[in-house]
């Protein structure tokens, strides 16, 4: 084997992940969120599951980009564990088109397709033919990879270590080991069984040889999404755990079929002369026999899963890993969605404890007050950074709007909590100067904290039906407009008293500033229900 045959392996084998990279991306930006709707069917029934797990991984050939969305989609709650045993059935099944594609030698057409899809990506610019210019390159830089692997390897036939090399993976042990080994490295199984189709391609290797390395690679594949889910959740690492439990029994299924009948002899009688599509045939016996079997297991496995990982560490916050995969636009906006919901109510109690600390001077719930605000600055820094990172991928256009939306709420949420932390603070020099509210101003402070609490309420972040929202922004419009107008009542009357020795002039200071950062929390209100209805 020349060193132009090594150049030409590794640059096939670049142009075949970055075809998959391509594809990936395409489906990315086509997709977008509405993964999030399609996820939705699978409520009903878990075989709903396998088929979209499927027909999502025959698109972007790789069912470890399947399955490390799923265990995102899990780690940010839009999917459950029993619903990601389906989805990671349907991506073992669906991760069998690369083989037969290959097998099927479209890479004859593979420059074609190259062309047509680098044509939909350059000279037309509406954005969805762009995604789908992607898709279609990249299947065909895919194909094009392929033939050059082959073609670089075709000296390996006679190579007589190699030869001996390949003849000890008829060990079973041997051959899953070196399968899983591999795949894990390139982190594709859909790559290396596309190597090994081009080895065989090449008259390097047979079935008899080849099988037991094809099951070790259907192991390999569950480590990309390991890595994955490393710093993820408790669930995440369960859909992990599912599946590898679910390729391991099914490498451990076959071996012994493999060694106990003549299913090598059959398959290769079925398909003489094209080992690639024996290749091709065995992996799509393997992982649908293999569907089939443990189907009726789904629950099982997920029990179990829960079993081996069980919900030991108390506490375990939900924790958001960003990534550029498949899916990731989905998960970042459901992430964000939910880190939105749980700092605004951070902000509501927080206004809530302000008015208390200074209705009741209970410096207590100052501290509190202090506590959150810290809790809701971080908020802001975390989700700031995911849509920061986000963004930078393509994603479709309704998508990045969302995004824009959301960091305006994320900002008028944080200048809230900045508000009520004013406001707590003016207890101090209150308390100080033991200056005491009178009572018009106490009533005055109670009819404004019944105000913003009704535009609190009015704000609710996980219903996302459009008329609702409508109603919403009707009525914290109307109540910030009625805000202004206390507002401007009050501070007449609180000068009015000043003038007359009803108060201390001090008082007449700080209420100002109070009302001041009430008539705030309204408009930055209104700027968060506004954002979250676009189209009123």
């Amino acid at each position: 084997m020349q060193l132009a045959d090594i150049f030409s392996l590794f640059g096939g084998l670049a142009l075949f992940l970055y075809g998959m990279h391509i594809m990936s991306t395409g489906l990315e930006a086509a997709a977008g969120d509405r993964l999030k709707s399609i996820l939705e069917m699978l409520t009903s029934k878990r075989i709903l599951g396998v088929l979209v797990g499927a027909g999502i991984t025959a698109i972007i050939q790789s069912s470890s980009a399947t399955t490390v969305m799923v265990v995102g989609f899990v780690n940010s709650g839009l999917m459950t564990l029993q619903q990601a045993v389906g989805v990671i059935m349907g991506a073992n099944v669906g991760t069998t088109m690369t083989s037969l594609l290959i097998a099927l030698d479209v890479s004859l057409i593979a420059p074609l397709l190259a062309f047509v899809g680098v044509v939909m990506i350059t000279m037309v610019k509406r954005q969805n033919v762009n995604c789908v210019g992607q898709i279609v390159a990249g299947l065909g830089i895919l194909f094009l990879g392929m033939e050059m692997m082959s073609s670089s390897m075709m000296p390996l036939r006679d190579y007589q270590p190699f030869i001996d090399l390949l003849t000890s993976f008829s060990n079973p042990l041997l051959g899953i080991l070196a399968g899983l080994v591999f795949t894990a490295v390139i982190q594709s199984s859909s790559a290396s069984i596309g190597i090994l189709q081009a080895l065989a391609l090449s008259g390097v290797i047979g079935l008899d040889n080849a099988v037991y390395v094809l099951f070790g690679q259907n192991i390999g594949t569950c480590v990309t999404a390991v890595l994955a889910s490393l710093n993820g959740n408790r669930a995440a690492k369960r859909t992990t755990l599912i599946h590898l439990m679910f390729n391991v029994m099914g490498a451990a299924l076959f071996t012994v079929i493999c060694m106990a009948t003549p299913f090598v002899s059959a398959v290769q009688s079925w398909i003489p002369s094209n080992v690639p599509g024996q290749i091709a045939a065995t992996h799509m016996i393997f992982n649908v026999v293999t569907t089939v079997v443990l189907f009726p297991f789904g629950d099982w496995m997920a029990k179990a899963a829960c079993r081996i990982l069980p919900d030991q560490e108390a506490g375990e916050s939900e924790r958001y890993v960003i990534d550029h995969g498949i899916g990731s636009t989905a998960i970042a906006l459901s992430t964000v969605q939910k880190r939105e919901s749980a700092m605004f109510a951070l902000a509501r109690e927080n206004v809530a404890l302000a008015f208390d600390a200074l209705l009741e001077r209970d410096e207590s719930k100052l501290e509190k007050v202090t506590e959150q605000e810290d809790q809701i600055d971080l908020y802001n820094a975390e989700i700031t950074r995911i849509i920061g990172h986000t963004s930078s991928h393509e994603m479709p256009e309704a998508d990045s709007e969302r995004f824009d939306r959301m960091l305006i709420v994320c900002g008028n949420i944080e200048r809230i909590g900045d508000h009520a932390m004013n406001m707590a603070e003016y207890l101090a020099p209150l308390k100080k100067r033991h200056i005491h509210m009178d009572a018009d101003t106490m009533q005055e402070l109670y009819n404004l904290r019944t105000l913003v609490t009704h535009a609190f309420l009015a704000i609710d972040f996980e219903d996302e039906d459009g008329k609702k929202r409508k109603r919403a922004l009707d009525t914290v419009a109307i109540l910030e407009a009625d805000s202004d107008e206390k507002n401007r009542q009050y501070r007449a009357a609180q000068i009015r008293r000043m003038r007359e020795g009803h108060v201390d002039p001090e008082l007449s200071i700080l209420y100002s500033e109070i009302l001041t950062d009430i008539e705030r929390m309204l408009d930055h209100m209104l700027n968060i229900v506004e954002a979250l209805c676009p189209e009123a």
